[in-house]
């Protein structure tokens, strides 16, 4: 019975390293400054919507502080064309955005609950097994590495030749209203983020997600090298 409980607490950890990672990723990326300052500028935002490049910069870092905060609206109050604009979304775009909050904040609990279990799994590991752990642990660290690879790899594959569909299904899935569906003609949010924006940000989670769990995969093979540098210096 113990031994069944083990394996299974050992493939629960491996499963929910992918998880671990890709919403440590999404979280890295979503309260990186230089993501939105890259995509203004890439995409010609501040001549498409008369915003100067520094309010856009200023509103980037309000979306990101609305996001760790506890604000239900997003009021961006800026300067279009040298006209102050006291809230530069309409409702729509306001109630879309209460979405996607509750949508990244779901990604922030997912992560630390998914941080606590590994943190458990591992103490547990070392207060029943002591040193020995350290084998059980490397493999299994390997292992999720590894499984992470092959997900993020498959996934960025089918990002690469279908985004627009897979866009789409995304907002599909996570929204229960139509509130998404914008037109950058009149809707400054897709006019500031459109959808090559969010590619960018898709292929730049996969690439942290790929270089993190890369590092796990190979994680047996640089304890040994550490161990052995560490004995031969001593």
């Amino acid at each position: 019975m113990k031994r069944i409980a083990r394996i299974a607490a050992a493939v629960i950890f491996v499963a929910l390293i992918p998880l671990l990672l890709i919403t440590s990723s999404v979280r890295f990326v979503i309260n990186l400054p230089a993501l939105y300052s890259y995509g203004f500028d890439r995409y010609d935002i501040a001549e498409y919507t008369r915003i100067e490049r520094d309010d856009l910069i200023a509103a980037g870092k309000q979306f990101r502080d609305y996001f760790n905060s506890d604000d239900e609206d997003l009021i961006i109050r800026t300067y279009v064309g040298g006209v102050l604009v006291e809230s530069l979304y309409n409702a729509r775009e306001i109630h879309h955005m209460r979405d996607v909050k509750a949508l990244v904040r779901g990604v922030y609990l997912v992560q630390m609950l998914t941080l606590l279990y590994i943190a458990v799994y591992v103490a547990a590991g070392f207060a029943l097994q002591r040193v020995e752990f350290w084998q059980t642990l490397g493999r299994d660290v390997s292992m999720g590495g590894k499984l992470t690879l092959v997900l993020v790899v498959v996934v960025g594959l089918l990002a690469l030749v279908g985004f627009n569909q897979l866009f789409l299904l995304f907002h599909l899935i996570s929204f229960s209203n139509d509130f998404w569906m914008l037109d950058p003609r009149r809707d400054y949010l897709i006019a500031m983020f459109p959808q090559g924006f969010f590619f960018d940000a898709t292929m730049f989670i996969a690439f942290c997600t790929i270089a993190a769990a890369a590092v796990l995969a190979a994680a047996p093979r640089i304890g040994r090298i550490v161990a052995r540098g560490f004995h031969i210096t001593h």
